[in-house]
């Protein structure tokens, strides 16, 4: 049996595209439902970051290591969303950034050497396969799905479907109702 293999553009850059959509998607029902000033600062728990980290969070996570794997500059986006109308804007200029990144350029990123530093000085030395499949894939998705928790643990009306959202409607219906 041929084994398939999948491009590291397939497995990252469309992903983050999709999700940083549905996460403005959230804010735009956040919004509608919700004081925005309550929500940019709502926590899950009181040692949690809020939801404006969090999106800064993921669309670091997805700019940052897109560059990274590309092997081109990180673009500087200082974290000084205080609004929702902020956020969706970042989540605007990270899909931005991330469209201009070439399946070409992540080509042969998975042997790619990936240095990782955090603020302490402390990281990791990485492959580009571990570190999109260890590190920024699960760090990106972290922080997605905090946006995601916060928002609803404040009681805002999205689910499953909002989350999937960019898959749109089943494409596979019954003949009958079931």
């Amino acid at each position: 049996m041929t084994q398939a293999s999948i491009s590291m553009y397939d497995a990252s850059i469309p992903t983050l595209i999709d999700m940083l959509g549905n996460m403005k998607a959230w804010l735009d029902k956040g919004a509608a439902q919700k004081s925005g000033a309550d929500l940019v600062n709502a926590r899950l728990v009181e040692d949690m970051r809020p939801l404006s980290f969090q999106i800064q969070a993921a669309s670091d996570s997805a700019k940052n290591g897109a560059a990274r794997l590309a092997g081109i500059p990180m673009p500087s986006m200082p974290d000084t969303e205080t609004s929702i109308a902020e956020l969706k804007a970042r989540c605007d200029k990270t899909i931005a950034f991330l469209k201009t990144i070439t399946p070409e350029q992540l080509e042969g990123s998975e042997t790619r050497n990936v240095e990782l530093r955090f603020p302490s000085g402390h990281g990791y030395d990485l492959t580009g396969l571990d570190y999109l499949t260890k590190f920024m894939i699960p760090n990106f998705f972290f922080h997605v799905q905090s946006a995601y928790a916060i928002l609803r643990a404040q009681g805002v009306e999205i689910g499953k479907p909002d989350y999937l959202a960019h898959m749109g409607p089943p494409n596979v219906v019954p003949a009958e109702p079931a």
